[in-house]
């Protein structure tokens, strides 16, 4: 069989990069260590993290939610390393990724869609969180620091990889320079094992339901590692990278968060961060509350693109598509819409485990799909043909998702991915997951 290149940029000049949305990332356009490892500790450190540590730390134990943190991290971690390492070596974002690793052609839209409907609405209500704690700091509306935001979020994201990384460049070092402030000015003035034996002020949180929090809580960022792995140069980039995220952020920025939860009594992380760094300390917090948030718009245009591509036929550049739904974002957060939207968002959360799992069992393990891959690989090229849809991952996926919808036994993200990894194995092996139809890049079916 034949390779052939994926989509290109539309014709005539484009503002922003397109950022090899729908083709492989070339090597000599990956990144060094050092850079890649800048924008995994970019995700490390967040307001929402320390909200979380927080609300662990007043419903908790110390030890206890050193445990959550502990389960949470490594359950993470195997996902990340293992979808992140298949778009590692593809060179594929994960939307492109789905159409050889399980889905085909017509199930990767449907990936497309939940993911960038999810992310989207992930900016939103980030974006959303930013306004309001820039209002309780300077004051001023919530809509008007939503629609600053927004649109900067929007600029950079059109601009791509490159300058999201120039973000994560300022934003890593304030972010943990305000922890290690907050740590030795604060903490330093209490008794620390006084604050690791105080008693719980808040309802009682058990290990697993908090390990769900943890692990449900990042776990859609997890499936959609590709996005940022087919940046990395070597396959054991995305390990110790990875590895070195998931230890800040669980470690020293989410454990910090429940000893400061412990301190004050509450879980608003603006009150925390207030009475521990001041002024500064909230403006770096949003500083990197905002690096986050540049890559729940940088996945959804991702998908998009893939979606418009394998439904319609049209090949859209990322950066015009970033702007849409950035202004998208931006508009719906600045008008408190997406205050209502988390339920639904919630609900797409649990949808997006599955597709992990079924991406490892694919491309790690039953491999019926992945030779044309193997073949293309080290040309740079992709396979001229794909499957049109693979009905059984469709059943599997939607499986994934009812066992993680309505079992509450367990963690539900954890019980959804393994739902999906183990059924999809199952099926695979039994001869069942079989193709139907074939179609070229360009969508026309033989």
């Amino acid at each position: 069989m034949g390779a052939v290149q994926s989509a290109k940029a539309a014709p005539g000049k484009q503002i922003g990069n397109d950022d090899y949305s729908l083709r492989r990332v070339p090597q000599d356009a990956r990144y060094g260590f050092g850079s890649m490892l800048l924008q995994w500790l970019g995700q490390s450190g967040s307001l929402s993290q320390f909200v979380l540590g927080a609300s662990l730390g007043i419903a908790m134990g110390f030890w206890d939610a050193f445990w959550a943190f502990t389960l949470g991290a490594v359950l993470l971690e195997i996902v990340i390393f293992l979808v992140g390492l298949a778009g590692q070596r593809e060179g594929l974002a994960m939307t492109m990724l789905t159409r050889f690793a399980g889905f085909g052609r017509n199930g990767s839209a449907l990936v497309s869609l939940v993911i960038a409907i999810s992310m989207v609405g992930w900016f939103g209500v980030q974006n959303g969180i930013f306004g309001k704690s820039m209002q309780s700091l300077v004051g001023g509306p919530i809509w008007l620091w939503c629609a600053i935001s927004g649109a900067v979020l929007t600029a950079l994201v059109i601009y791509g990889f490159k300058y999201m990384m120039w973000l994560a460049k300022i934003a890593v070092p304030l972010f943990f320079a305000l922890v290690a402030w907050s740590v030795i000015s604060t903490l330093s003035q209490h008794s620390i094992g006084d604050l690791i034996a105080r008693e719980p002020t808040a309802a009682a949180l058990s290990i697993p339901a908090a390990a769900t929090i943890v692990a449900g809580g990042f776990m859609s960022g997890a499936v959609v590692a590709p996005d940022m792995t087919r940046y990395n140069r070597k396959g054991w980039h995305v390990l110790l990278q990875s590895s070195c995220s998931m230890i800040l952020s669980e470690y020293i920025v989410g454990m910090t968060g429940v000893l400061l939860g412990q301190l004050v009594g509450s879980k608003d992380v603006t009150s925390i961060v207030l009475s521990t760094s001041g002024f500064a300390g909230l403006v770096i917090v949003i500083l990197s509350t905002a690096k986050i948030n540049d890559w729940n718009l940088y996945a959804s245009s991702l998908g998009v693109v893939n979606f418009a591509d394998t439904v319609f036929g049209k090949r859209l550049h990322r950066a015009t598509v970033t702007l849409v739904i950035g202004v998208l974002g931006t508009v719906l957060s600045a008008m408190g819409f997406l205050d209502h939207f988390t339920e639904f968002l919630k609900i797409l959360g649990v949808a997006i485990p599955p597709i992990g799992g079924i991406i490892v069992a694919e491309y790690w393990v039953a491999r019926r799909m992945r030779g044309e891959l193997d073949r293309t690989r080290l040309t740079g090229t992709l396979p001229d043909k794909v499957a049109t849809w693979v009905p059984a991952t469709l059943v599997v996926w939607a499986a994934g998702f009812g066992v993680g919808y309505f079992v509450d036994a367990g963690i539900p993200a954890l019980n959804s991915l393994l739902t999906g990894f183990l059924l999809y194995t199952v099926l695979a092996f039994a001869g069942l997951v079989r193709p139907v139809g074939t179609s070229t890049l360009e969508g026309r079916k033989s």
